[in-house]
């Protein structure tokens, strides 16, 4: 029967997991690749560091304001219609940031894309909870989550080349043109996912009835152990809001990271943006491995507390070195592959610990919570780094003050979080 069931996940995972991925590799670009845009952006513009952090970290503002209530609107309207509508608005709010002509128009446009896409994240995180238990579920994040890695590992390339190769092409700047390219692959996806996605396991067509139920009962299995909390009672649970503190402090590490990896790169002393687009897919690629082996060793053994906690550690120590050798490009690029490989890894197993804990609405609302709550580090995160630079003419406190908050998420999963 195991094999069976094995074969069965399989096949689901087969028709689910490559077309969410890619999904997420556009998400992921869009939101992050103000990033690579800065390169140019910022001097065309006349930004200051600290409006260029305050403008990339607005976006989750607006992620902030409406990601609970588009979890929960996602259960009313069904995961294929609500998927949709996220990914063409977000797309042609993402494409129309070529338009951005100041710093008010930027934080604008900006706040707007995080409305849009709020809400598809944890959109995912709440489906998938629709067809995988909680011991497959970890790797299935993972599959999902490395859309992250490989969007800097094709993202860095790409946005270089896109800014390289377009700039000048009809009067416009290359990074206007790198807002416009990729922007529109959303859009596109989004469309496909009306005739893709499914609702849930009945609304499949390509499994027949034997399957389907299969299918329900590991899930009405692991529904019988969830806490089925009202919604107002979730807003008070302590365990949801210390698991977004911990989901916060990790957060920091993430965009720390994914908004001022170039920079960073640039700091070490390479000075062509092709280069540096090159070179940032290196800590990625490593990532993207990373994350999958780590999450395939959580499910293995159970245990979600200690994992999250070394990967979080691993990303803190990876960050301080890069900043103590933040002028030897080697040295700075290693301690960078260490540092995102333990930040990327952290995300997919500490999602098992609220998915496992929660059912029905108080999993979508609970999921969007933590979600919310912890990328409002998002705004955190660019915002301070960008503030520091500008106070001292270096990046190395903000990187420090983000490598201390990894490490006081990892203190705080494992002493305080419960065993799970």
């Amino acid at each position: 029967m195991n094999n069976n069931l094995d074969q069965l996940y399989s096949r689901v995972s087969r028709r689910l997991m490559p077309f969410l991925f890619l999904c997420f590799v556009a998400a992921y670009l869009d939101r992050v690749n103000v990033g690579f845009a800065k390169l140019q952006m910022q001097a065309d513009l006349q930004f200051s560091d600290a409006v260029y952090g305050a403008g990339a970290g607005i976006f989750f503002l607006g992620y902030f304001l409406f990601e609970v209530p588009s979890n929960l609107l996602m259960t009313r309207t069904g995961a294929r219609i609500w998927i949709a509508r996220i990914m063409i608005s977000w797309g042609l709010i993402s494409s129309a940031l070529m338009f951005a002509t100041s710093a008010a128009s930027f934080y604008v446009l900006r706040f707007l894309l995080g409305v849009a896409e709020a809400g598809f994240f944890p959109g995912i995180i709440l489906y998938l909870t629709y067809w995988y238990p909680a011991q497959r579920r970890a790797r299935m994040v993972a599959l999902f989550m490395s859309g992250v890695a490989v969007a800097g590992v094709v993202g860095g390339p790409l946005s270089g080349w896109i800014m390289t190769a377009f700039a000048g092409l009809n009067g416009w700047a290359g990074w206007q043109w790198l807002f416009l390219l990729e922007g529109l692959p959303s859009v596109l996806l989004g469309v496909w996912t009306l005739f893709y996605l499914d609702d849930g396991i009945r609304a499949a067509r390509w499994l027949g009835e034997d399957d389907k139920q299969a299918l329900e009962r590991e899930l009405a299995a692991e529904r019988s152990q969830q806490q089925q909390l009202p919604l107002a009672r979730l807003f008070g649970s302590a365990r949801v809001w210390l698991l977004a503190l911990v989901y916060f402090l990790c957060v920091m590490g993430l965009y720390g990271v994914s908004f001022w990896l170039p920079q960073l790169i640039k700091n070490s002393g390479v000075t062509d943006v092709f280069d540096i687009g090159l070179l940032s897919a290196v800590p990625y690629g490593v990532a993207a491995l990373t994350m999958v082996l780590a999450a395939r060793h959580s499910d293995r053994t159970g245990e979600r507390r200690w994992h999250t906690a070394a990967a979080a550690l691993a990303g803190a120590l990876g960050l301080a070195a890069a900043t103590v050798y933040s002028d030897n490009t080697v040295i700075a690029l290693a301690a960078l592959s260490v540092a995102t490989a333990g930040i990327l890894s952290t995300f997919p197993i500490f999602w098992s610990l609220p998915t496992a804990m929660l059912g029905g609405a108080a999993a979508a609302a609970g999921i969007a919570m933590i979600n919310s709550i912890g990328n409002l580090a998002g705004f955190v995160a660019p915002y301070l780094v960008g503030a520091i630079r500008d106070a001292t003419g270096s990046t190395a406190s903000g990187i420090y003050l983000i490598a201390a908050s990894l490490a006081a998420g990892a203190l705080l999963v494992v002493t305080a979080v419960r065993r799970g």
